[in-house]
């Protein structure tokens, strides 16, 4: 409810604002209200349903209602900024948030007692939020500001030894951030460290589309909302059939064949982008990344939660959303670099034929990515308790 409030404050004051300064504070808001709300709703699915086929399903249909939010949101954003302008892209979001709160009233349970004696890890929530700051804007700055400028070394210096205080208060804290002894649970590391790279490799891929659409193939806002339709449409039926398939075939299996179809995806995005490239060239291989896209994106949180009391599922699912959110930072702070490589001295079409090429070769750095991502899974993957088979048919049964 408190993330909720947050968020439905910040959208309204972002869509209000009449300068950057108000808008930025209203996103960093509604990006602290998002982090509150995001892991609830993942520990509320995880503690609701008994792990295995009905978690599975559960995560599935969740999974598969997220990619749908994306799917109206890129279409409805492309409508609300040619009609009304950017500030209708944060009002929205008020119309959606206080229904949201008011149901949860209603469908969710109250809140049983807390616990006594417990208290929050600020030590260790600064020192890690400060470091994984200070290590981005030494790659986001690095570029313009210069690799070994005082400021960015200063930074990443910085932001290293606060990773490493971190990990230190967390051994000494009595009610840690991260408690040590859930890092000796298999599925929960590799599944945040698939969160990782999923966010910096996958998760990239729809800035540099939108940035393709709209500044190489000329597209305007609802233009570059309906060339989203259809990655996002099959995303939404690869997250909602991942819990089956992992019920079916275990969690490494799944997450190994969705890495993979990903991978292959990705080179082809990179393939057919190009200057005088058309959307018809690009169907093959966003259809094939949207299906990793979805079936990984499913399967990581099922990793994540696998083997974690009910006590302990809001801690793995903060770490394992805290694992996505700093791979996205970082991986598109480093696939920026790439995509924009040699782009400083260009204008008009060589521009337009730079910018085609530098997003090309993010793309097949995405892929390389995934790649990796596809060799941790083999080598750690995750395993499944026990895999349930597919139900028998009544009739067959009866035969």
């Amino acid at each position: 409810m408190t993330g909720l409030g947050l968020y439905a404050g910040a959208a309204l004051a972002g869509g209000l604002a009449t300068g950057p300064g108000v808008l930025l504070v209203a996103r960093a808001v509604q990006g602290i209200g998002g982090a509150l709300v995001f892991p609830t709703t993942l520990a509320l699915i995880n503690t609701t349903f008994t792990e295995g086929l009905m978690r599975n399903r559960a995560l599935g249909i969740w999974g598969g209602s997220g990619a749908a939010g994306l799917v109206i949101g890129v279409l409805l954003g492309g409508l609300l900024t040619q009609a009304f302008g950017w500030e209708a892209v944060f009002l929205v979001n008020v119309f959606l948030a206080v229904p949201a709160s008011l149901l949860a009233f209603v469908l969710i349970p109250s809140d049983g007692r807390s616990e006594k004696g417990r208290k929050f890890d600020l030590p260790g929530a600064l020192s890690v939020t400060l470091g994984v700051t200070l290590i981005i804007l030494a790659l986001v700055q690095g570029p313009r500001w210069g690799w070994l400028s005082p400021g960015i070394v200063i930074s990443a210096v910085l932001g290293l030894l606060l990773i490493g205080a971190f990990a230190l208060i967390e051994r000494r804290s009595q009610d840690p951030l991260m408690p040590p002894r859930l890092l000796s649970n298999r599925n929960l590391v590799t599944g945040v460290v698939i969160a990782f790279m999923f966010m910096a490799t996958f998760g990239s891929v729809l800035y540099f589309l939108s940035i393709y659409f709209q500044e190489v193939l000329r597209y305007d806002a609802l233009k570059t909302g309906i060339g989203f339709l259809v990655p996002t449409a099959v995303v939404v039926a690869g997250s909602t059939v991942a819990g089956h398939c992992v019920t079916r075939f275990g969690l490494r299996s799944t997450l190994a064949s969705a890495l993979a179809i990903g991978a292959v995806g990705a080179v082809a995005l990179g393939v057919a982008v190009s200057p005088s490239g058309s959307y018809a060239e690009l169907v093959p291989g966003l259809v094939a990344l949207s299906i990793g896209d979805g079936v990984v994106f499913t399967t990581m949180f099922i990793a994540a939660a696998t083997g974690i009391p009910d006590r302990e599922q809001g801690i793995a699912s903060g770490v394992a959303s805290t694992g996505s959110g700093v791979g996205a930072a970082v991986g598109l702070a480093g696939l920026v670099l790439v995509a924009t490589a040699g782009l400083d001295d260009q204008a008009g079409e060589q521009l337009r034929i730079a910018t085609a090429n530098g997003i090309s070769n993010a793309l097949y750095f995405v892929g390389g990515g995934i790649v990796l991502t596809l060799l941790v899974a083999l080598t750690r993957g995750p395993s499944t308790p026990e895999t349930v088979p597919a139900p028998v048919p009544q009739l067959a049964r009866r035969c």
